[in-house]
């Protein structure tokens, strides 16, 4: 769960684009020619997708594990009328709606490590969802957690933070284990150190499919990025919609 890394979570994901995140959601609502009106965003984080969303005026429920993220996402996001957000997780959530179309953005669905509990997240969603709405995720493609960020370290030094990242692939398990070790400039110029770790499971497109099928959805796409392309080979990003 993000705890502390929740504080410096948005100035280390400047690299991410999440307006154009956000066109490519509209891009896929206007392929489909779909026009939805509520909106449940699992695993939101700190709200930074879910602002170009209420921006566009959906009707918002978002939730997130982490109360540290809400917290942050909940300053990003008062100034909102439209938007909802929960505590919850996404394996077990319950809210007493349906929606029109619900979304899991940045590789969500990946720390979700058990197969069992991923077909769990999936029949609620379908359970979430009107007739005929929209489920949207992307995953880290099984690739890219085992050869790009696989046994590797990477290290970042940056003005007011520095970290190392070490990752371990467990090839048996499909598991990607992340280390993460963080040095932070506080007020008085003094660096507080934290750790952190993370897991994602490394899923491949078959099994997501099969797991989507057997939660009931029975038209399933998926796509190259934030493409419309099918996914290739060395595919870092994949993108999955599921019609309810």
């Amino acid at each position: 769960m993000y705890e502390e890394f929740a504080y410096i979570y948005d100035d280390l994901m400047t690299d991410v684009d999440y307006k154009v995140w956000y066109m490519y959601i509209e891009s896929i609502f206007n392929r489909f020619d779909y026009k939805p009106k509520d909106i449940l965003e699992l695993a939101c984080g700190t709200g930074n997708l879910t602002y170009y969303l209420a921006d566009a005026r959906y009707d918002l429920t978002c939730i997130d594990i982490s109360p540290d993220m809400l917290s942050i996402a909940y300053n990003k996001l008062n100034k909102f009328k439209n938007v909802k957000l929960l505590n919850q997780n996404m394996v077990d959530f319950y809210i007493n709606q349906r929606f029109d179309a619900i979304i899991s953005a940045c590789d969500s669905i990946n720390y979700i490590e058990n197969e069992g509990d991923l077909l769990n997240t999936f029949r609620n969603v379908k359970k979430h969802l009107k007739p005929g709405g929209m489920f949207i995720f992307d995953i880290n493609s099984y690739y890219k957690l085992k050869h790009i960020i696989g046994n590797n370290t990477f290290v970042e030094d940056r003005e007011d933070i520095f970290y190392t990242w070490q990752n371990y692939f467990d090839e048996k398990n499909s598991i990607a284990e992340f280390y993460l070790t963080f040095f932070v400039k506080d007020e008085d110029e003094k660096y507080i150190r934290f750790d952190e770790t993370h897991i994602e499971r490394a899923y491949r497109t078959e099994e997501i499919n099969y797991l989507l099928e057997k939660a009931s959805f029975n038209t399933i796409f998926c796509y190259d990025g934030f493409s419309f392309e099918k996914p290739k080979d060395r595919s870092e990003r994949i993108t999955f919609i599921a019609i309810a």
